[in-house]
């Protein structure tokens, strides 16, 4: 059953852990994201809406020394939007995730996204070598309002290249902020930092 009304996220604990349950209808995580809450965390289905976001604000954005030469070396086609669905199951099997836990990324989870992908809500961007898919990330898109879900790679540094082309594109677009829900070292080097719950909530709001 699709989910009518989440509770306020000043309900969150210190964790941002603020309910727990529902289902993953496309309907349901539009509301989700519209709220300042994510899915995080698989079975039980958690929800999220965390004390501090980590947000990565366009005009910050900087890429390494050592990702902008393998930029240059064009080893990976980037395309947008053409498999979606391998993406998230790439991001879903990914051995090689940070900190090394297992994913929070199941079947219902990966059908929701996908109807919010046919519903024009939700991106991906693929990067590929030799007609093969070797990385990539996908995302929520509602109005201005962009979040960067989860990334993958095969080849060593797929998944980077496919998110620097993301952030060029949304910044060519107008686009002045990307949600990135929790920060890691990676993330971090780029620019992303973490602001309070009230101040994104505030962002959130303008542009949706």
């Amino acid at each position: 059953m699709v989910i009518r009304a989440f509770p306020p996220v000043d309900y969150a604990d210190r964790t941002g852990l603020l309910a727990i349950g529902g289902d993953c209808e496309a309907e349901s995580l539009i509301l989700a994201y519209k709220s300042g809450i994510f899915p995080w965390e698989g079975e039980p289905l958690m929800w999220f809406a965390p004390p501090k976001r980590a947000v990565l604000f366009l005009k910050d954005f900087h890429v390494p020394t050592s990702l902008t030469r393998t930029i240059r070396k064009r080893q990976f086609e980037i395309r947008w939007n053409s498999d979606f669905r391998s993406v998230m199951l790439g991001c879903a099997q990914a051995t090689n995730r940070h900190g090394g836990q297992g994913t929070w990324i199941t079947d219902e989870l990966i059908d929701g996204y996908c109807e919010l992908f046919n519903r024009g809500q939700a991106y991906s961007v693929e990067a590929f070598q030799d007609n093969r898919l070797v990385g990539g990330v996908y995302g929520v898109r509602i109005n201005k309002m962009i979040s960067a879900e989860s990334m993958f790679y095969i080849e060593p540094n797929a998944s980077k290249v496919a998110l620097v082309n993301l952030v060029e594109r949304f910044k060519a677009e107008g686009i002045e902020w990307i949600d990135c829900q929790a920060i890691n070292p990676f993330t971090k080097s780029l620019g992303v930092r973490e602001i309070p719950r009230k101040l994104f909530m505030k962002m959130l709001g303008a542009a949706i």
